[in-house]
């Protein structure tokens, strides 16, 4: 792939992670979502992924 052609995913924040365990909370916290309805485009590396699979039942993904 070349610089250019990146992949990226669109995260949004759907349910409130009050309540969620703290390692949840800094994964939402670590993708850059702050509030609900919150979206944020990240690059699509293992390391994003991995954050998005711990917390899947708190977000929403949009690949692009």
């Amino acid at each position: 792939m070349t610089d250019t052609a990146k992949k990226t995913l669109t995260v949004t924040l759907y349910k409130s992670p009050i309540g969620a365990i703290q390692s949840h909370k800094a994964c939402v916290r670590g993708l850059g979502l702050r509030r609900m309805h919150h979206k944020v485009t990240l690059e699509d590396t293992p390391a994003v992924r991995g954050m998005i699979n711990k917390v899947c039942h708190l977000v929403r993904i949009v690949a692009q």
